[in-house]
This record gives structure tokens, sequence and C-alpha cells, in this order.
């Protein structure tokens, strides 16, 4: 431990003070419909971080774009320090799915991309649990993410520390949808709701749970009844009546 302090106690000091924001990382998921919505993830460097670590930044930053474009989404780099990708889905379970596959990738393409980040910036270990209850006209969604930052470290392939966590990293998570969405528990992180969106900052170090309940539209529900109410007005227009009332009076 006294070693450790040495050797690495002024170059985290160094750093504490100078690199303020080195590296900011948001989360987006946008729910435009109960079938289309999009993850949209967006990485920036500090230029002093990846001028201490430009292998390394370079490294994460195109090992990030190979898992999105996997999971059939896109990337987009701005400049060498900032990267965003957009993953599609089309229903909330496909949101699971492909967000857990991002953040913990099992299949072989996936994980063999993850296991050679010996250079991997942020370790952001999180799960996501979607739940739906269909309403007829309407989708009641609930969404669980527990992210587990306690590991959180800026670490070079030698095993070195170059960042630690704390004031360094601003992470943030969004959610978007139609009607706005009400939070739930949230342990550690802070939320903000803006609009239709709820925002969380997440707290580097410690294990952030955040909850959130959220109603769409169902469009075949909705359809359906529109079908439903068209009939029946046809139906009035041409006999005067609703199906059975006539019938039901004469038998009285």
């Amino acid at each position: 431990m006294k070693f450790f302090a040495k050797r690495f106690l002024p170059l985290i000091f160094v750093l504490l003070t100078l690199l303020s924001g080195c590296v900011k990382y948001d989360v987006r998921v946008n729910f435009k419909d109960q079938h289309h919505g999009e993850i949209v993830q967006t990485i920036i460097l500090g230029q002093r971080l990846t001028t201490l670590s430009q292998a390394e930044a370079d490294q994460w930053l195109n090992s990030i774009e190979q898992r999105a474009k996997l999971l059939g989404g896109a990337a987009k780099r701005f400049s060498p320090e900032e990267v965003s990708v957009t993953i599609p889905f089309n229903s909330s379970r496909d949101l699971t799915k492909k967000f857990n596959q991002f953040f913990n990738p099992t299949s072989n393409s996936a994980a063999s991309i993850a296991q050679s980040e010996n250079s991997e910036l942020l370790q952001l270990e999180s799960k996501m649990i979607t739940r739906q209850n269909n309403w007829l006209f309407f989708e009641r969604n609930y969404l669980n993410l527990n992210v587990d930052l306690r590991a959180l470290g800026v670490l070079s392939n030698q095993g070195n520390i170059i960042v630690s966590p704390g004031s360094l990293i601003d992470l943030e998570f969004s959610i978007i949808t139609p009607w706005g969405a009400k939070p739930l528990i949230t342990n550690n992180a802070e939320v903000t709701p803006v609009g239709n969106q709820l925002i969380w900052h997440l707290q580097p170090g410690q294990v952030n749970t955040l909850e959130a309940v959220f109603w769409l539209p169902s469009y075949l529900g909705i359809g359906t009844g529109i079908i439903i109410l068209l009939m029946l007005l046809g139906y009035l227009l041409k006999y005067k009546r609703f199906p059975g009332v006539n019938q039901s009076i004469k038998t009285a």
C-alpha cells in the first residue's frame, strides 16, 4: 500500500485538480411509440484524457462502435474524442435484450470484442428489467435499471491508474416517452424531470438503482376500437338502431 501510494498519489492528485469532467457518458432511451424506439449513447472524452491515453481511448470508442453495429445500430464519430451510437428497438422486451447485451455481451463476437478491451475506460455493470401490462388501448410499462459503478475507474492496458472515479466522470441516463414517465424509488441517482424526459445523474463509486413507470398508446387496440365504432355507426345509419335493440323491445 505504501508503494502504491508513493507511486500513484501524485498522479491522482494532478488529475483530480486538472482534469475535471474528463469523461461525459450519456445514455438516452427514446420511446417513440409502442413498437419504435432507440437507445442513444454519447461519449465525450476530455482532451487532456486523450492526450494522456490516446491509444486506450481510441480502442475503447472503437469497441463501442463495433458492439452497437452487432446489435443493428449505427455510430457517428464527431471527433477523435466524441462518438454517438444509436441502437433501434421495437418493443420493451427488445430494449431490455439489446441494452443488457450491449453492456454485458454474451455472444462470441461481442464477448471477443469486450475481452479485447483491456483498456476499457469505464466499466458500466448494468442490468435492465422491464414489465408490460396491456390495457387494450394503452400499455403500462415498468422499467428498472441497476448500474453498479463501485469499480469505476480509468486504467491503462498495463493496469496503471489514469483517472480515479468521482467528479472526473459525468454519467447520465434518461428516458423520453410520448406522455412522460413517473419516477419511483431511486437509489443514489438524482432524478430531474424535463418535459417528457426523466434524467438521472448517476453517482460513481456507488450502486445506482432507477425505477420508472410510463404509458404508451396501443395503436393495435386503438385501431380495433375505431373499426368497431365505425361498424356500429354504419349499422346505426342503415337500420336506425343498434344491433339487438329493436328485437329486445319487441320481445318485451
